[in-house]
């Protein structure tokens, strides 16, 4: 698939088939996320691929919107140094790894931490680092209706679809 279909057609999955994902697919998705750039090339992320069903059960009740983590064939956590750019950058490795899996028919959706002490202790992270995201992954059920912890998308989403370029560009000037 090349890249701007994949940005085009890029959507948050959140309903996965019970199909195992290789490890060799795993490892070309971790390193879209190690080819991101960052500011100043600090490469402030680190990963914890998850694949044991019992701790993707326990990351899901760390996060309010989560529970798609317990269908996924992964997840990788991603986290970071608490650094002014850490956010931005490890934003930037996430999106690759999300595209990455896509391009490989994966679908992901994020999962915030909004427990993030739990989940730092479920995986074992130092206290002083920053837990990003959790990334779920896993080949999208095309059965289902999607939905957001059981509802329809038009009752969670702020809106279905993007804005058009006319309401968001600007040339030159505000």
């Amino acid at each position: 698939m090349d890249v701007y279909h994949a940005i085009k057609t890029l959507r948050a999955v959140r309903q996965y088939t019970d199909q195992s994902i290789g490890d060799e697919i795993i490892t070309r998705i971790l390193e879209a996320g190690r080819w991101a750039g960052s500011a100043k090339n600090t490469q402030p992320w680190q990963f914890i691929v998850v694949k044991e069903r019992e701790t993707l059960n326990r990351l899901a009740g760390c996060g309010t919107y989560a529970s798609h983590l317990r269908e996924a064939a992964f997840a990788i956590v991603v986290v970071a140094e608490p650094t002014p750019r850490a956010d931005f950058d490890s934003g930037r490795a996430v999106e690759n790894m999300m595209l990455a899996a896509w391009g490989e028919g994966i679908g992901s959706c994020i999962a915030s931490m909004h427990r993030e002490a739990d989940a730092k202790k479920v995986l074992g992270i130092p206290e002083h680092l920053k837990l990003q995201q959790a990334i779920a992954f896993g080949y999208p059920r095309t059965d289902v209706t999607p939905t957001i912890e059981g509802k329809p998308l038009k009752d969670v989403l702020a809106a279905l679809g993007r804005r058009p370029l006319a309401e968001i560009v600007h040339h030159e000037r505000w």
